[in-house]
């Protein structure tokens, strides 16, 4: 199954100049999510670690999946002041944007190593962020999982260049 025929692409959303890759016909589709989550499953896999984070918000609907199946912990990034505990936060650039993600301060420890999954990857200001927040956590970060890399911007190249393993289902340009 090609995954790429199940993703819609939005020009100028959500402002001009952007080519939105929009996850929702993927997962509207039984078939394709499920190949979606199968494929995560397999590519986890070639991976070490004992917990999963998810980057907020369309990244838990990836994430929640894949640790039911491989019977992992769950780890919610959220946006700031989503979270009721104590926190770690970080600010970012988007690339449309600033933004903050948090993580409780419980949820990570000494020993985790974390798989971070998202739905996708543009310039890499989220994924680095969350890459942040399991280190101050005093986690390990084993890898990230993204269902979507828009591989002209950037933010892959910038991961692996921090020495972080990355993998990705499909590849889009990002404009």
């Amino acid at each position: 199954m090609n995954l790429k025929n199940y993703i819609r692409s939005i020009p100028d959303y959500p402002k001009k100049g952007i080519l939105f890759r929009d996850i929702t016909t993927l997962i509207k589709d039984q078939n394709a999510f499920v190949e979606t989550i199968n494929q995560i499953v397999e590519r986890s896999k070639k991976f070490k670690f004992t917990k999963i984070a998810a980057i907020e918000s369309r990244g838990f609907i990836f994430a929640s999946a894949v640790s039911y199946i491989l019977k992992k912990p769950l780890i919610m990034l959220r946006k700031k002041n989503k979270l009721p505990a104590k926190v770690h936060s970080i600010d970012f650039e988007l690339e449309y944007g600033t933004a903050t993600i948090e993580v409780h301060k419980d949820s990570i420890g000494s020993d985790d190593i974390v798989l971070i999954i998202d739905d996708l990857i543009a310039t890499g200001g989220t994924a680095e962020a969350a890459a942040k927040l399991v280190e101050i956590s005093n986690g390990k970060v084993a890898a990230f999982i993204f269902v979507i890399n828009l591989f002209d911007l950037g933010g892959s190249d910038n991961l692996i260049k921090n020495n972080y393993k990355v993998d990705n289902l499909i590849n889009f340009p990002g404009h």
